[in-house]
């Protein structure tokens, strides 16, 4: 994969956010790791399958549609409130559009 790396922070978190029990006790922090990661493997597949977006605004539409999408399940879920649930998808946003800044794709 090309952002994250199995063994890293985002990779760690996503592990843990779904190895988790059906409690409120994940932090927006590491909910915002786990849907930046899984927003990343989800964008890398649809590229394999589709190609890359024609811009960069593009993807980063993407990037924020499958965070959300990820938040959104994990808040269902493991009943979060809503204020981690925001606080997740802004952090969880921001990390995913990075990674996608820092692979040098557009």
């Amino acid at each position: 994969m090309g952002w994250f790396s199995s063994d890293s922070d985002q990779a760690n978190a996503w592990d843990q956010v779904n190895n988790a029990p059906h409690k409120a006790e994940l932090s927006h922090e590491l909910l915002a790791g786990a849907a930046s990661y899984e927003a990343a493997k989800a964008y890398e597949k649809h590229c394999a399958e589709n190609g890359k977006p024609d811009s960069h605004a593009e993807a980063k539409e993407m990037i924020a549609a499958l965070t959300g999408g990820f938040i959104d399940r994990m808040v269902e879920t493991k009943g979060l409130d809503y204020v981690d649930k925001e606080k997740a998808k802004h952090q969880a946003k921001q990390q995913a559009e990075q990674g996608l800044a820092d692979s040098g794709d557009y």
